[in-house]
């Protein structure tokens, strides 16, 4: 079942859905990300993860505004290791190359260890490499 998840503004910062005939978790972010819908967003969508029994997330960035470097820290020491607790172990991001949220996105990847990673410019190419993981 889709979620979405609105900001205390009412703007919608993430969409997340179950994909059952791809196996994995949709995840779109967008517009300005606090560290508070970080934190909210990515508990929602480990939940997801967990509950639905799969490993893989396709995680759409390309929507957001700004960097969210605020985040960076906890996201690498805190919630990958929870994430692949709960069974994400393949993790393909989308982002817009040369945006402030890409800079980030690109120091996750370098710093991440908790699961495979990927980054891809293109959606097509992120849900081929994922596909091979997520149907496996």
């Amino acid at each position: 079942m889709r979620q979405e998840l609105r900001s205390s503004l009412g703007r919608t910062y993430i969409t997340i859905e179950p994909i059952p005939t791809d196996r994995w978790i949709d995840v779109n972010w967008m517009g300005y990300l606090t560290s508070d819908n970080i934190r909210t967003g990515a508990a929602a969508y480990t939940a997801a993860l967990a509950g639905s029994g799969y490993h893989a997330v396709l995680n759409d960035t390309r929507s957001v505004l700004g960097s969210w470097e605020h985040s960076l820290d906890w996201v690498i020491n805190t919630w990958a290791p929870q994430a692949a607790a709960a069974g994400l172990t393949h993790f393909a991001m989308v982002t817009t190359r040369e945006s402030m949220a890409d800079a980030t996105a690109v120091a996750f990847y370098h710093q991440l260890t908790a699961f495979k990673a990927e980054m891809f410019a293109n959606m097509e190419d992120a849900k081929q490499w994922l596909r091979q993981f997520s149907l496996a």
